[in-house]
């Protein structure tokens, strides 16, 4: 780990923390006490989807590994360079999802609202690190023809507000994006799908447990945490925070080569997450985007890995093992998958 003195200086608030992050590889390797030629790939100092990884984060890494399952979510490595056919950049068909700019509607009664582009932390197998955020995100000025759509289908119950992470818009826009959403009489749940309650704890604030606290609107956070190394004690009481205020905790996770890809990591991630008060959700397999070929686990893999977190944990700490396919009505069952396809990565 990080030791206390690298991580003392706490700035004043999660603005200041998520702007300190760690953007150069060697930089954190140097805080990690890591030497670049013990990796098992060579580093990526200049990578198309640069590093970003916040302090509070990095603190939880080993110190002198080289294979920290942390570390290996956040380092850039030469591997991303290879060229695997079936990794392409919209590996779940988000852009044919589209229904004006920045409202995805992929399935019946929900719809998700990419409210940013910005996340606090830069994981190196992000299904999204090649979306066009720039045409087509619901910034404040497009939230009217977001709102609009959103308005005219009352089969839509539940907004996904999510990104990028939209945790890492300030309180006053996201208080007046829900005040907006509350507006819309057939819309009932709240959903938001966010990383930084797990990498930057400290943005869970009285200002944004004021405004999430007031809303009519059934509240859902989905966090997403891949190893039980992240859940530290600040991660706990951040999710204990959000509990009182009334929200849903569910967790949705990456099955990761080289992270988590045993039954006896992710048994460990889920008595992690139930004892911060978090319920196990989604366990997905890897969406085949472009650049993170190397996090792939076989299919095969994956099954036999739940059947021992069955035969391990009460069924309510086992996740729903899943893979996303573009224009499918909903997640899919890995299990009902073919046995082997490899051009999309499934492999026997």
């Amino acid at each position: 780990m990080i030791t206390q003195a690298q991580a003392r200086v706490q700035p004043a608030c999660w603005q200041q923390e998520l702007a300190r992050g760690i953007r150069d590889p060697r930089e954190l390797l140097r805080l990690l006490e890591v030497e670049a030629r013990t990796l098992p790939e060579r580093l990526l100092t200049e990578a198309p989807f640069p590093m970003k990884v916040p302090h509070a984060y990095a603190a939880r890494m080993r110190r002198g590994d080289p294979m920290d399952p942390l570390l290996r979510q956040v380092l850039p490595i030469a591997a991303e360079r290879r060229e695997v056919p079936g990794y392409v950049a919209d590996p779940v068909g988000d852009l044919a999802a589209e229904a004006v700019p920045g409202v995805l509607h992929k399935y019946e009664g929900r719809a998700l609202l990419i409210a940013t582009g910005a996340c606090a932390i830069h994981c190196r197998y992000c299904f999204r690190q090649q979306f066009p955020y720039a045409g087509s995100h619901a910034a404040r000025g497009r939230w009217t023809a977001a709102l609009g759509y959103l308005r005219g289908d009352a089969s839509i119950r539940e907004v996904i507000l999510s990104g990028g992470d939209p945790l890492t818009l300030g309180d006053a826009k996201l208080a007046e994006l829900v005040q907006a959403l509350e507006d819309i009489p057939h819309l009932t749940r709240l959903r938001i799908h966010t990383r930084l309650p797990v990498v930057l704890p400290a943005r869970v604030d009285d200002r944004l447990l004021g405004w999430l606290g007031r809303t009519r609107l059934q509240k859902v956070v989905v966090v997403h945490a891949n190893h039980a190394n992240e859940i530290d004690a600040q991660v706990i009481a951040a999710a204990r925070r959000l509990q009182a205020a009334g929200v849903t905790l569910l967790n949705q996770a990456v099955l990761l080569a080289g992270v988590n890809d045993d039954a006896d990591a992710l048994c460990d991630l889920s008595e992690a997450l139930f004892a911060a008060g978090v319920l196990p959700y989604y366990l997905h397999l890897l969406d085949p985007v472009a650049g993170a070929s190397h996090f792939d686990v076989p299919r095969s893999r994956a099954l036999q890995i739940v059947s021992g977190l069955r035969a391990s944990l009460p069924g309510y700490l086992v996740p729903r093992l899943v893979r996303e396919l573009a224009g499918s009505p909903s997640k899919v069952p890995v299990e009902l998958l073919p046995g082997a396809d490899v051009h999309i990565g499934l492999r026997s």
